[in-house]
C-alpha cells in the first residue's frame, strides 16, 4: 500500500488501519517494544513483508522507533493513534454525544 499524501488525513488513517497484518503489528506493539525478528515469529509472516508494513505505519506516525546498536524495535504510538480517533470521530459523527465531548476537550477555554 502506498501512503496517496494528496488524500485527507482521515482518509490515510483508514486505509493504513485497514490491513489486517497491519492491525496485527500494532496489537503486538502496543504497551512494549518489539524487535522486527520478534513481530515476525509472532505473526509468522516473511520478514520483509513485516518491514513493509511498519515502514507504512512509521510513514503515518503509529509507531515510535528505537535503534539499540543493530537492533530496531517499535512500540504503538497511542497518542497518534488517540489523535486521529478523535480526527475520524470529528469528520464522521461529529453529532454522535461521544464526539461532541470530544470536541468540548479539545476547544481551548475562555
Amino acid at each position: 500500500m502506498v501512503i496517496y499524501m494528496n488524500e485527507p488525513p482521515e482518509v490515510q488513517f483508514a486505509k493504513t488501519l485497514a490491513d489486517e497484518t497491519r492491525q496485527e503489528i500494532m496489537r503486538l506493539c502496543c504497551c512494549r517494544w518489539m524487535s522486527v525478528g520478534e513481530i515476525t515469529e509472532q505473526i509468522g509472516v516473511a520478514q520483509p513483508t513485516i518491514s513493509h508494513h511498519l515502514a507504512i505505519l512509521r510513514q503515518m506516525g503509529l509507531v515510535k522507533v528505537r535503534q539499540e546498536g543493530r537492533q530496531t524495535y517499535y512500540t504503538l504510538n497511542q497518542e497518534r493513534m488517540v489523535a486521529c480517533c478523535g480526527r475520524l470521530m470529528l469528520t464522521f459523527a461529529p453529532e454522535e454525544p461521544a464526539t461532541q465531548d470530544l470536541a468540548e476537550h479539545l476547544s481551548p477555554e475562555p
